[in-house]
């Protein structure tokens, strides 16, 4: 996968989508640090790519509450306690 920093991505775009449909992914960096992931696509493959990279983000957040749940220790929270504590929420939220 080729890394390219926002100037080069700024100075060389014609080289650079040029060169997307070969290279298939490309990071783009600043200040050497990823921001973003430049994907070639094509009309056929579109929605394709785009469901792909929304699932890729949902199962990243899941993940990331997972670990956070666990970092916490509510991962052994029992399901009674979990029923507890939406009914103490909603009856908050009536009041």
């Amino acid at each position: 996968m080729k890394f390219l920093s926002v100037r080069d991505l700024k100075a060389k775009s014609s080289l650079i989508w040029k060169e997307l449909p070969n290279q298939k992914d490309m990071v783009i960096t600043s200040n050497g640090r990823p921001i973003a992931i430049l994907s070639s696509v094509t009309e056929d493959n579109l929605e394709l790519v785009l469901s792909s990279f929304r699932q890729a983000r949902a199962t990243q957040a899941v993940n990331a509450i997972q670990h956070e749940s666990v970092r916490k220790g509510t991962d052994k929270i029992s399901t009674g306690e979990i029923d507890d504590e939406i009914k103490s929420v909603r009856s908050r939220r009536k009041k």
